[in-house]
């Protein structure tokens, strides 16, 4: 029999928070954004949810290839483009769409030899300072792009660097609006945050593609600002465990490595199969959210490579029976079973000192991963 823990992907979910982006993208196409392997969650366990998409986005060709294979014929978007000459072959093959956020790559298609010319997003840095080209190159590029034999199409491309906080988009899609300025092509600037905050009330925010990511997930793009509910959305990834120890504690006993807890009462805790191996962080300390049975408690004390503690009081105090076998989310919601009861994975993110992302695309190879209808 396999260790209990596993994750549990909810196709429902997907479905949902899918319908809940496309509606606040107004009438933009929807990538349904796939890098990292789904973050985390698989690519070919979202797949059948993300069809009603109008495509699908990543980095690598690997996960590209791995689309086109589960059937699908519509568009894929590499969102970093190609790394060197010879994957703009593959390109041509799958039918793939990139962006294109240098010159490198602009000599790369320059010397492409192909029968099929390429779909590309050229990618204007507005103030994010990770990729593309500043605004006062970015004709340029355009212009170049649009002389080439190679190149069919070409589409404009941004990304906001504080779509999830304060400062909003406003800077940026300024930048973006002068910079494009009687341009042709498409346009994609949203990603999650934009889409939510800004895409359906700011009709410059207007686009034909949003990038939708963390929050087709159910995670919160701008948390703790708003919670995942605060959106409407439901958690795609539930990671469940189970109790396979107990221990009773007297007043000064310590728990885990470096007794960094000691009950200060007498006190029934249980040990959870989970730990930082499985992709849970080992920063989480001593009252880190859980749900036992889908009863909200703590955990406590370190979080070990493959177990961690946890408080059973409140469960105590409900007068229900918590013992070996007992269910643990960690994450996500409790089963049916336990009334679906919900643990936000930004609460956990929180504790953590980091973000949803993280979690999901650090659950570990040996968690076992089920895909719920």
């Amino acid at each position: 029999m396999p260790r209990p823990i596993h994750a549990v992907i909810h196709s429902d979910a997907l479905r949902h928070n899918m319908a809940v982006v496309r509606a606040r993208a107004q009438d933009a196409n929807l990538w349904a954004v796939v890098k990292a392997n789904a973050y985390g969650h698989g690519i070919e366990h979202v797949f059948e949810a993300f069809r009603a998409a109008d495509g699908f986005a990543l980095l690598d060709l690997q996960e590209a290839e791995r689309v086109r294979q589960l059937g699908w014929r519509g568009p894929i978007l590499l969102l970093e483009g190609v790394f060197e000459l010879r994957d703009l072959e593959l390109c041509s093959r799958l039918g793939l769409w990139h962006v294109v956020h240098n010159e490198a790559q602009i000599d790369m298609l320059a010397a492409h030899k192909t029968h099929t010319p390429h779909r590309v997003f050229l990618k204007l840095n507005s103030g994010m300072n990770r990729l593309g080209f500043k605004p006062q190159s970015y004709r340029a590029a355009w212009a170049r792009l649009n002389a080439l034999p190679q190149v069919e199409e070409i589409s404009l491309i941004t990304h906001f660097s504080d779509a999830d906080g304060e400062q909003g988009i406003a800077r940026q899609l300024a930048v973006f609006q002068a910079a494009v300025e009687g341009l042709s092509g498409e346009r994609s600037i949203c990603n999650s945050a934009a889409t939510l905050r800004f895409a359906s009330g700011d009709a410059q925010a207007r686009q034909d593609w949003v990038r939708g990511g963390i929050a087709l997930y159910g995670s919160s793009p701008d948390y703790p600002s708003t919670s995942s509910a605060g959106w409407d959305l439901q958690p795609a990834m539930s990671l469940r465990t189970a109790i396979i120890g107990m221990q009773q504690l007297q007043v000064g006993d310590t728990v885990g490595y470096g007794s960094r807890f000691v009950a200060p009462v007498p006190m029934t805790i249980g040990i959870a199969a989970c730990g930082y191996a499985d992709g849970y962080p080992r920063i989480c300390d001593t009252g880190t959210p859980i749900l036992v049975d889908g009863v909200r408690t703590r955990t406590i004390g370190r979080v070990s490579m493959d177990m961690l503690a946890l408080d059973l009081t409140p469960l105590l105090a409900q007068g229900r029976a918590a013992g070996l076998g007992s269910e643990v989310t960690l994450w996500g919601k409790a089963s049916a079973a336990h009334g679906a009861t919900v643990l936000p994975i930004d609460e956990v993110a929180a504790c953590a000192q980091t973000v949803g992302y993280e979690l999901m695309c650090a659950v570990a190879p040996r968690v076992a991963m089920q895909l719920e209808a």
